[in-house]
């Protein structure tokens, strides 16, 4: 770490304040101002890079790096993993959102498959439609239907 110090301790600490942003909840007023200082600050300072190309080989060259290039893709690699980052954290919570989605509806069909059918016995007045049982495995043994014999008619 001797050779560059400043430019490692600058990447160093940027890495460090895009990872506490993005462990933070993302929901607010807070956050949306934040991003939107950092979205007008990107623009200047890419506003300024293009204008004023020296500037950022100088600023290079106050943190310790050679070219102003070079800076350029050290902030853009830092940029990028902060945008991976955020990329799959906004991923994940859609993907928890759709899961929950998904179950409440689950439930609620089954809710409504339940109420909607009479669970009488078959045979008896008003029985319902006749549904398999299952005898400790998965495969179904079908009810006999109302009126019908349970034996089989051997033929």
């Amino acid at each position: 770490m001797l050779d560059q110090p400043l430019i490692k301790v600058v990447l160093l600490v940027s890495v460090v304040v895009v990872t506490t942003m993005l462990t933070r909840s993302t929901a607010g007023v807070r956050h949306q101002a934040v991003r939107r200082l950092l979205l007008v600050a990107f623009v200047l300072l890419a506003a300024i890079a293009i204008l004023f190309p020296r500037v950022m080989t100088q600023v290079a060259q106050l943190l310790g790096v050679g070219r102003g290039a070079d800076l350029l893709l050290y902030g853009l690699t830092v940029v990028f993993l902060g945008y991976v980052a955020a990329s799959y954290r906004r991923m994940r919570e859609l993907e928890q959102q759709v899961t929950t989605l998904a179950r409440e509806l689950a439930l609620r069909a089954a809710v409504h498959d339940t109420t909607e059918h009479d669970l009488t016995e078959p045979g008896q007045p008003g029985s319902g439609p006749v549904r398999p049982e299952t005898r400790g495995g998965d495969d179904p043994v079908p009810r006999p239907a109302p009126g019908q014999s349970s034996r089989r008619n051997p033929s």
